[in-house]
Order: C-alpha cells, then sequence, then structure tokens
C-alpha cells in the first residue's frame, strides 16, 4: 500500500494490495478497500465503506456518510461500490438505512463532481450521474443509465436500462428503458438510438423497441390498454419484455408522453 503520511487511516481498515491513498484522506476503520484503488486528497472514507477493485475516489469525495434519513436510527449498513467505478472530486455517497440496508453503485460507473446519491438508492453497472446531479433516497437506476448534469430524481423513482435524461431534469416518475426524457415536466421524447447502437443493439431491436413506444404513447391508448396490446401483438424478445414488465412493476408510475401547447401529442 503506497499511502502518504499524512492521512488518517484506522489500523484496523481492510485495504488491498496497490492501492495509492493521497495526502489528508481520512479511513475510518469499518472499511473494505479493493486492490488497485486510488484514493485522491481529502477524501473522507467512512465505516461501512465497501470499495472495489481498481476504483478511483477523487478529491473530497465523502463515501458512506450517515443518511440524510430522519428515520435512521445508528443500524449497521454499508455503501458498496462495484470495480472500476470513478467518483469524481465532491461527490457524497451516503450509506443504507433499515429499509435495504445498503447504497449500491455498481461497476465501471461514474460519478462526476457535485454528484450525490443518497441512502438506499441502488445504482446498475455501467450507470453515469452527471455533476450536480442529486439521487435521492431509495432510487433505482438500471444498467447503463445515463442522468445528465443538474438533475434530480424523486425518492423511489426508477430509471430504466439504457435510459438518457436531459440535464437539468427534475424525474418524478419512472422512466422506462430505452428512452430519451426531456423537456418540463419531464416527458418522453424518443428512443435512444445513439445509445443503443453503440451498445450494440441491432437496427431490429431497435426498430421493435420503437414500435412499442409508438403503441404506448402515439396510440391513444391507456397504459394497460398499452400493455395488453403489446403483448398480443408484438413478437417476444428480451427488449419487449424488458419494457412490459418495467411498466407493469411500475409504482409511481411512467412519464407520458411530450405534448405541444395545444395539449396533443407532438
Amino acid at each position: 500500500m503506497n499511502h502518504h503520511p499524512l492521512s488518517a487511516i484506522n489500523p484496523n481498515a481492510k485495504i488491498g494490495e496497490n492501492v495509492t491513498i493521497e495526502s489528508f484522506v481520512t479511513i475510518q476503520e469499518d472499511v473494505i478497500i479493493g486492490e488497485g484503488t486510488w484514493i485522491g486528497p481529502n477524501a473522507v472514507i467512512m465505516n461501512g465503506s465497501r470499495i472495489g477493485n481498481n476504483c478511483q475516489i477523487h478529491s473530497g469525495a465523502v463515501i458512506s456518510g450517515t443518511p440524510q434519513d430522519k428515520k435512521f436510527d445508528g443500524e449497521y449498513t454499508t455503501a458498496i461500490i462495484g470495480d472500476n467505478t470513478i467518483i469524481r472530486e465532491f461527490a457524497t455517497i451516503n450509506r443504507g438505512t433499515k429499509a435495504k440496508e445498503k447504497t449500491v453503485i455498481g461497476s465501471n460507473c461514474l460519478i462526476m463532481s457535485y454528484g450525490h446519491v443518497a441512502h438506499d438508492s441502488i445504482i446498475g453497472n455501467g450507470c453515469i450521474v452527471g455533476s450536480y446531479a442529486g439521487v435521492a433516497g431509495e432510487v433505482e437506476m438500471d444498467d447503463f443509465a445515463i442522468l445528465s448534469p443538474g438533475s434530480l430524481v424523486h425518492q423511489f423513482c426508477r430509471i430504466g436500462t439504457h435510459t438518457m435524461i436531459q440535464g437539468g431534469s427534475k424525474v418524478t416518475k419512472d422512466v422506462p428503458p430505452y428512452c430519451m426524457a426531456g423537456r418540463d415536466p419531464l416527458a418522453y421524447t424518443g428512443v435512444n438510438s445513439v445509445g443503443l447502437r453503440r451498445r450494440g443493439f441491432s437496427n431490429d431491436a431497435i426498430n421493435q423497441i420503437l414500435e412499442i413506444y409508438r403503441i404506448i404513447y402515439q396510440r391513444g391508448l391507456n397504459v394497460s390498454q398499452a400493455i395488453d396490446f403489446i403483448e398480443a401483438n408484438i413478437a417476444t424478445s428480451n427488449e419487449r419484455d424488458v419494457i412490459v414488465n418495467f411498466v407493469k412493476g411500475s409504482k409511481r408510475g411512467i412519464i407520458r408522453s411530450v405534448l405541444d401547447a395545444r395539449g396533443t401529442e407532438e
């Protein structure tokens, strides 16, 4: 371990091989840090931190801070960060509460500067949380979702896989998979076709996703009618099932389509 003499490292912390710890870092007792991880100056790694291999924790970041939830009563919880994840300057990640007992950031994620992930949120693999974005408690972001800078996510919301949310958005309802979402109030603005192609989705798969969202948002059906129609008329595929299961499981309801000033669909 390569650590600066001006860092405060509890001797009971479990720190892997080839970990670099820069100056003025604080690492508390109940901490596990995986091999090859770099901890930047002035970072604070608090009790309950579980940091994977080859991560980067940049200057001033605080990992596993006490939940900002009045129901928290000092129960034992953790904040888990997967391998190869980057936490940039002054980002804050709170540990869980009795609700889920852990906050999770997946592998290969990027939490940009000043981003915040609150208690009991579950962030999937390959996700991005932009600078100054705030993720409230018990939010779920599925794999490869992108939350652009300055966005705010209401507690208990879910953001689907491969979704991209416009900067400065206010997310108060669930955002289905494979979407782009923007405007105020937040609305479905199309399918994230560019992102899907970059991830290796075929044209046939993307076209099917487009057709599914035409049914949901442009046929004049309510959500239940649209899902029934999709199940009866769209061939089974992984993408279809991901969308259908997401919408069926939504507790807050999904975002609506973009409406023009006259209240009709664009």
